[in-house]
């Protein structure tokens, strides 16, 4: 029996054995951090060429008067930001449910795990939601791809000195990368309903680990971070 304990562990201890870890961390959610690395460097292209075309120019659309409506109330005018503030509040608290999600999982707690989850899916779909309001109250005002407000409008945005080709690359910029945002969003609302729906079956109670909800909040806590960027470049620059 000692010289088959001897030899497997010789086995081990061999070059081509493997070794350990590195960084002592689970595969899977090695790769989720790889995929989040990935990811940010296509947000960080997309805000970076945002950012080389704003401070290149003079004339650019003020972030104060382009969302300074609240869709919904009638107000048109004199509320700079409290829509998006709202959405940008939203989409924090979502994060802060999804890490007491997490923390029940740590302690094995299922139902907790549930309501949790079930508050970081309708914090996705609130701000989903307000992120469609938006865009429609926007297109009824003329932004949209490829297409520019009327020259009134124009003058309003850019403070008197309106510019159709930054005024249409302000639309194209937006819809595109705010837009990518929110598919982002919603991808993570159904990978959540999905996580949700086999705590539910008890998959993971059954596995003894919840560690598919701490990677699924892996990706939910990118998400969140990347809208802090774009409502700097977007909403506030």
């Amino acid at each position: 029996m000692s010289t088959t304990v001897s030899q497997i562990d010789e086995v081990k201890t061999t070059p081509w054995a493997g070794g350990r870890s590195p960084f002592a961390v689970e595969y899977g959610k090695m790769m989720m951090w790889f995929f989040l690395l990935s990811d940010a460097f296509t947000f960080s292209s997309l805000l970076i060429s945002y950012g080389a075309l704003r401070f290149s120019s003079n004339a650019w659309p003020a972030p104060d008067l382009v969302f300074q409506s609240v869709p919904l109330t009638g107000i048109e005018h004199g509320a700079p930001l409290v829509f998006v503030g709202l959405m940008t509040f939203i989409l924090i608290m979502s994060s802060v449910t999804m890490v007491l999600a997490v923390e029940a999982g740590h302690r094995n707690a299922k139902k907790e795990v549930i309501w949790w989850m079930i508050g970081t899916i309708i914090g996705g779909l609130m701000f989903l939601g307000c992120q469609a309001l938006e865009w429609t109250h926007l297109h009824h005002e003329g932004f949209w791809w490829g297409a520019i407000p009327d020259l009134k409008t124009l003058e309003e945005l850019f403070h008197g000195s309106p510019s159709t080709t930054y005024a249409h690359q302000f639309a194209n910029l937006f819809f595109t990368i705010t837009g990518f945002h929110g598919f982002h969003v919603f991808s993570g609302v159904v990978i959540n309903i999905i996580i949700t729906i086999n705590v539910l079956k008890g998959t993971y109670e059954k596995r003894g680990s919840y560690l598919m909800v701490e990677k699924v909040g892996l990706y939910w806590h990118f998400v969140d971070l990347v809208w802090v960027f774009v409502f700097t470049f977007f909403y506030l620059v």
